[in-house]
């Protein structure tokens, strides 16, 4: 693997952050960073950056990486709903409520209109509205390109309340209502999905399931039937999955994404099956993630260190790229999935972090 030219240093320059990135800085906080792969995705292949402090995790990502490119690699599919913000107004009665919501339907042009004037990559796709009492909310999603783009359509959205606010006289409580959902896990995110909304999946041979992941497809579906769908539904998760945080977290912080974000990226399904194909006992393998807020350009992923994990997977600002990135995620949280269902399937959890987390072994 080449050398990380930025990876030794212990600060960026401090004009790269100020006033952009961060406030009163007094310096970097270190975390080690490691890369897992490579992963088949899509017939390419991606080494993964995991930024984190969890021993074993890096070592159970490229686990389920192998298995992937063991079974032919896997498959991703990428859906842009688009970045939200939504703000709520005060009205006198559901009267002039449903005449704010008619308008807004009746002027979607002239909605697109002024949020041009913030910027040539933001467009307005779809608007959602909802009311109770004298209170309405607006759900506005973006096409955001290939940035994450939460400033964007903040200044966005000002443009639209102000606009609101000259043509009806009603006032706008707060430019988010948290009708939009961000950095909270929502069912209205989990349905309607944010940001972008990733399905990947993996057909696994019974001989890779035995060989590599050390157990059988039954007991993988035992597992995740236990513990992802119905131990989540007993304790009111909002996360049918093992981990999704885990990996969504390391490939964020090593790629300059909003941390917080990951509240979101950890709502998801995994789901598993047996096909008896011939007597193979072939391992269907699939996860869902509903909402995952990425970009490729802006915020921290202009960061020297942060920008080169990204050129490592071979993406930076090209137009399709935060899809790509979207995709790379979507198999990386697959190939997590498999190692840590199978690791419990196999009994080996404990020994595994025993190993690589407290290094008893050593």
């Amino acid at each position: 693997m080449r050398k990380l030219k930025y990876i030794s240093k212990y600060l960026p320059e401090m004009d790269q952050v100020k006033s952009k990135n961060i406030e009163k800085m007094v310096g970097c906080v270190q975390v080690p960073l490691g890369v897992a792969g490579e992963l088949m995705v899509n017939k390419r292949k991606y080494l993964v950056p995991l930024a984190t402090t969890e021993g074993a995790l890096v070592a159970s990502v490229s686990r389920g990486c192998k298995v992937i490119r063991e079974s032919g690699g896997c498959e991703a599919v990428v859906k842009e709903v688009g970045a939200t913000r939504g703000p709520v107004f005060r009205v006198k009665g559901i009267k002039e409520g449903r005449k704010l919501v008619k308008w807004v339907e009746e002027n979607v042009d002239k909605l697109k209109k002024e949020i041009g004037k913030e910027s040539e990559f933001l467009k307005l796709k779809k608007i959602r509205s909802t009311m109770v009492g004298k209170n309405v909310w607006l759900r506005l999603e973006f096409d955001t390109s290939e940035a994450m783009g939460m400033n964007m359509v903040t200044f966005a959205s000002e443009r639209v309340v102000k606009l609101i606010n000259k043509e009806l006289g009603i006032r706008c409580v707060s430019l988010s209502g948290n009708y939009c959902v961000d950095k909270k896990p929502s069912w209205l995110n989990f349905i309607e999905g944010r940001g972008k909304q990733v399905w990947a999946e993996v057909r696994v041979p019974g001989k890779v399931v035995k060989e590599v992941l050390k157990t059988t497809p039954k007991k993988i579906v035992e597992v995740i039937k236990a513990k992802q769908w119905l131990g989540s539904m007993m304790s009111g998760s909002m996360g049918f999955n093992a981990h999704f945080a885990n990996v969504v977290a390391g490939v964020f912080l090593a790629t300059g994404q909003d941390m917080a974000h990951v509240v979101e990226g950890s709502m998801g399904v995994t789901t598993a099956e047996v096909n008896d194909k011939a007597g193979s006992c072939q391992l269907y393998f699939s996860v869902y993630l509903p909402s995952l807020m990425v970009g490729t350009v802006g915020g921290g992923i202009d960061l020297p260190t942060q920008k080169e994990a990204l050129e490592l997977m071979g993406l930076g600002n090209k137009k399709g790229d935060a899809i790509k990135l979207a995709e790379v995620i979507g198999g990386a949280v697959l190939a997590g999935e498999l190692s840590l269902t199978a690791a419990l399937a196999s009994q080996d959890l404990a020994k595994a972090h025993r190993k690589l987390g407290r290094r008893e072994n050593d």
